[in-house]
């Protein structure tokens, strides 16, 4: 069941991203004054191979690492984690992206569970923290609108009864889907964290645009189920604007669970339903608000800015008044 805490600042959401513009010091709005944290968030950028000469331009903008999606060998990510330390940067984590733990086909299902345990291999060479896992994602069937979705379920088998108001018969392919990638998903990332014990990887669990966990309650639940410390929550902020709980909700709902952030923008179309991503800052998100849920919660941690478009120092510079509470 949703907590009416959650449901009170869902319905308040369009009302704090409209006067967001103005409270972050956004284009149209009077500059924000400084505030003062006692955390830190370090900055980065997403790349792929990791060279000096990718690595380069990153440093000089004044980022302070990178996060991977190369998957490589062993010896060819110490490789890279050895420029890097000779450039005074870190690659900080591995993005394994998107698993098929709940493929039908259980071929596909244990490939990418090699895959995964491919890529904590490689974060441990890299000298990364994390990886970062889509467990699976569903598709190709009726869901709700991201707005739509009030999810219940049972706290001990994870499995949803509901996931909106009224009549849910529209929706039992959906159910079923979620269930089942719940049950397939607990058992291989079970199945994965003696490795990641055994190499000091955290495994980091990001939920969103897979259509599944996609409300803050339910996804705590599930990586919470882990019980383990080597389970934790990838939290992607612009990802979740779609669903109409500020950021900065999430954000206190998960607390110490976050081990790592995504940064990126999404603007809500004028009916609050749907949207588009947009540059870091152009977006509805309430920055100063989500940097301060941060603080709340302790987080001392790294940043990636998962976005292009727009030259490193920029990137750089917004990533900054947002960390400086701007």
């Amino acid at each position: 069941m949703m907590p009416n805490h959650v449901a009170s600042t869902r319905r308040q959401f369009l009302a704090r991203a409209s006067a967001a513009a103005v409270a972050a010091g956004w284009p149209g709005g009077k500059p924000a004054q400084a505030q003062t944290f006692h955390t830190k968030l370090h900055k980065a950028m997403i790349v792929g191979p990791v060279t000096e000469k990718v690595l380069e331009p990153i440093k000089a903008a004044g980022f302070e690492g990178v996060e991977t999606r190369e998957l490589v060998d062993e010896d060819r990510a110490a490789h890279a984690r050895d420029i890097a330390q000779k450039m005074g940067m870190r690659i900080h984590s591995v993005m394994r992206g998107w698993a098929e733990f709940n493929s039908e086909d259980p071929a596909r299902a244990e490939s990418s569970f090699e895959v995964t345990q491919k890529a904590i291999r490689a974060a441990s060479a890299y000298g990364a923290d994390d990886i970062l896992l889509v467990p699976c994602r569903v598709g190709g069937i009726p869901m709700p609108d991201p707005w739509a979705f009030k999810i219940e379920f049972d706290p001990k088998t994870l499995h949803v009864t509901r996931v909106v108001e009224g009549d849910n018969s529209k929706y039992e392919a959906y159910i079923a889907a979620q269930n089942r990638s719940t049950d397939m998903s607990r058992k291989m990332v079970e199945k994965l964290i003696p490795l990641a014990e055994e190499r000091k990887v955290l495994i980091g669990l990001e939920n969103v645009w897979n259509n599944l966990w996609v409300r803050p309650d339910f996804y705590k639940a599930f990586v919470e189920s882990f019980d383990s410390p080597w389970v934790k929550s990838y939290y992607d902020i612009g990802n979740h604007v779609k669903y109409l709980i500020p950021p900065q909700d999430w954000i206190h709902m998960l607390g110490g669970l976050i081990i790592k952030l995504h940064f990126k923008g999404f603007k809500l179309n004028p009916d609050n339903h749907g949207g588009t991503f947009v540059h870091l800052r152009d977006d509805s998100i309430d920055w100063r608000a989500v940097r301060k849920a941060l603080d709340d919660i302790n987080y001392n941690g790294w940043g990636s800015i998962e976005e292009n478009g727009l030259p490193y120092e920029e990137f750089a510079r917004r990533f900054d008044l947002i960390m400086e509470g701007k």
